[in-house]
Formats: structure tokens, sequence, C-alpha cells
């Protein structure tokens, strides 16, 4: 199958996801369990993202080679929808020497255009001690301009901005929970306080919704992928990526006829040592 072709059926699954208008956009709308009628054995699921993760690796090597673009990630979602898990399938066909990773939790006195626990815990903003003029009614709208505007300026200097809300239902976080409980192995990875906050759900929900509203544009979409399903959440995490990198037509740099000569002198000179 043509890469066209497999990029026009990628599209299908992708753009029910992609959000690139806020405005009225509602997190109602998306159905955290929704698979777009894909019915995947986990072979089949595992054979697709393989397929995907190397071309990536692909595309990323020509990304690094041409040193002009670059490709900025980001994922939110609540506890347990399966941000970690994502970036490790998606991307573990690529060179970890073209990637940087941050992880954020509890946002820092440093953290200042927080908009998502800051909004739902007032005491973090307080914490922040920020001047009282600037604690108004605006703060949040103000905050997501400023991130909206960031974001356009970074587009502006070639970055390519794919952001990413992993879509879990209430439902399936307690499963996941439960799971943690169950499995010694994964005890680790559970904290009390992921319990305490289920009880802002609704908040969290809200404080989600209105980042995207305000933060989606055409350069900087964001992707509201389901995540009740994670070899779904998966596919189309890494679609989206493999199809935003593909529309960059990235090849090789050429070089000159200076730089082949030169290659011609270093081929003999290596061929005469003994």
């Amino acid at each position: 199958m043509a890469r066209r072709e497999i990029l026009d059926r990628i599209q299908k699954y992708v753009d029910p996801f992609r959000v690139t208008k806020g405005k009225g956009f509602r997190l109602s709308s998306v159905d955290p369990e929704d698979t777009r009628g894909l019915q995947l054995g986990k072979g089949e699921a595992a054979e697709l993202l393989t397929r995907g993760t190397e071309w990536l690796a692909e595309e990323q090597d020509m990304l690094y080679a041409q040193d002009s673009w670059s490709l900025l990630l980001v994922f939110q979602a609540m506890d347990a929808a399966g941000k970690d898990g994502t970036i490790k399938h998606v991307m573990s066909g690529v060179n970890p020497q073209g990637c940087q990773v941050f992880s954020f939790k509890q946002p820092s006195r440093e953290d200042l255009e927080q908009v998502l626990v800051v909004r739902v815990h007032s005491e973090v903003l307080r914490r922040q001690r920020l001047p009282a003029p600037h604690v108004g009614k605006k703060i949040w709208d103000q905050r997501l301009a400023d991130i909206a505007h960031f974001e356009d300026y970074l587009t502006r200097q070639g970055t390519i901005i794919l952001k990413f809300f992993l879509h879990v239902s209430r439902a399936e976080q307690k499963n996941r929970f439960m799971q943690r409980l169950e499995r010694p192995r994964k005890h680790w990875k559970f904290s009390a306080a992921d319990i305490r906050e289920r009880g802002f759900w609704g908040d969290y929900m809200h404080a989600f919704e209105e980042a995207i509203r305000a933060t989606a544009t055409p350069r900087a979409p964001w992707y509201v992928v389901p995540a009740d399903n994670k070899w779904f959440t998966r596919l189309i995490v890494a679609a989206a990526i493999v199809e935003a990198v593909e529309n960059l037509d990235l090849s090789y740099p050429t070089i000159d006829a200076a730089k082949k000569k030169e290659l011609v002198a270093a081929r003999a000179a290596l061929a005469r040592e003994k």
C-alpha cells in the first residue's frame, strides 16, 4: 500500500478527534470508549502500532538530519488515563538522543501559567504569592491566552505542536486504580491523593475543557483521544504524530559539488590505507 493511501486511511481515524477551533467544544461530545468501529485483537493492534513506530523512527531520522523543524508533543489526562504507557509504546522506536522529556506534577511557584491543578485547588494559587491586582476573575482567561500566544510563537519558529488529551471515563479510572491495588508490582504507582482527586472530577473536566477551548488552533491542535481502550489510544496518538511529520515532506539533506568532491577524496584516502 502506498504511503499516500496509508495517510488517507490514518486521517479517517484521526480527524474525528482533532480540535482546531475550540469555540463550542464539549468534552461530552467525545466518548471515552469510542474506537471508530475498529475491532482488533491485541496482536493486530500491536502489529499496527509497530508499523507506526517504525515509520515514526524513519521520519525522526530525517527530522534530525535536516535540523530545521522540531516537534513538541504535549500530553494531558487524569491519573491512570495511560499517558506513560502511550508515550512508552508510541515512542519505542525513536532515538532517545533526539528527544527531551519533561514531566510536570504539582505546579511549583515557577509554573505561573498553570491552568489545571491550580484552577481546581485555589490554595495552590495562593501559594504562588502573586500580587493581588493580578489575581482577578479573568486570571484563567489571561493565562490561557498567554499559552495560546506562546504556542503561536513557537509554531512560527518551526515547532510542530501536537497536544493530546487522553479522555478516560471515571468508571475506567476506577477499574485501573483497582487493578493497581490488586497487583503488588503496581502498588508503587498508587497514591492516596489519586482517590482524593476523584472527588474533583467535575472541576477537572471543566478545567480541561476550558483549556482545550482556549488553546485549540489549526497550528497547535488538540487531539481528544478516547482512552478507555489502551490499544486504540496508542494507535490514534501514533497516527496523529506520523501524519503531522509526514506532511512536512521531509528528506535527507543534499550535498553540493564541493562536498561530493570531499567525499570522493575521503573514500580514496581510506582505500589507500593498508
